[in-house]
């Protein structure tokens, strides 16, 4: 594999990856609870997306890719996921208003810990990331080639740039965290964001079950 083709495959994650969805979300909405936690959410996307990445590189993907049925499954285990974290979020928004209203910090309702797993299960269960390795990633592997070396090579780049993007998203939201903590501010991107990852569940699962 040239120079010339990991720049390009390099220049396609950076486009993929600064184009807003759920991830980007996620940590968004986690960093305005907690900067830490919100890092830790890009960390776990990150790594989940090496797993995809694996999965390429010994062939498992190619079951995805031939099977509609477990692709289809998958989208749905996916669309699921992204409901389950909107609703979630907008039941604790709205738990959190009473103590915010009280004059009392709003609770945190994620750690590093949590935020990790959120952000490595949005992505193990995003299937637009399983689309991308299943489509884009087999082009640049070479003919005759190591496919698991290279799939994992190509993995890395596109998790380094990943997480380098949701990284800024997260300190970008702990530095103007004075102006976001502002109850009306906060209540509102809050429910704005979970709203967004709702809509984007129902969405998979509508384009899953009429496929």
């Amino acid at each position: 594999m040239t120079a010339v083709s990991l720049l390009a495959f390099a220049g396609l994650c950076l486009l993929l990856s600064v184009t807003p969805g759920p991830d980007t979300f996620l940590v968004l909405r986690i960093s305005l609870q907690s900067a830490g936690a919100g890092i830790a959410a890009a960390v776990g996307s990150a790594l989940a997306a090496l797993v995809w990445a694996a999965l390429v590189g010994v062939g498992l993907a190619a079951v995805l890719e031939d099977s509609a049925e477990v692709f289809r499954w998958l989208k749905v285990a996916g669309g699921l996921y992204l409901l389950y974290l909107g609703i979630s979020s907008l039941i604790r928004a709205r738990r959190a208003a009473t103590p915010a209203a009280a004059g009392l910090p709003p609770r945190r309702s994620y750690s590093r810990r949590s935020g990790f797993g959120a952000g490595a299960l949005s992505t193990l269960l995003n299937p637009k990331v399983g689309l991308f390795y299943l489509a884009v990633v087999p082009q640049f592997i070479p003919h005759g080639g190591n496919t698991l070396e290279t799939a994992m090579v190509l993995g890395v780049i596109e998790s380094v740039i990943g997480f380098l993007y949701l990284a800024v998203v997260a300190i970008a939201a702990a530095k103007a965290m004075a102006w976001l903590q502002r109850p009306k501010v906060s209540s509102w991107l809050e429910r704005g964001s979970s709203g967004i990852i709702a809509a984007l569940g129902l969405g998979v699962l509508a384009s899953s079950t009429s496929a």
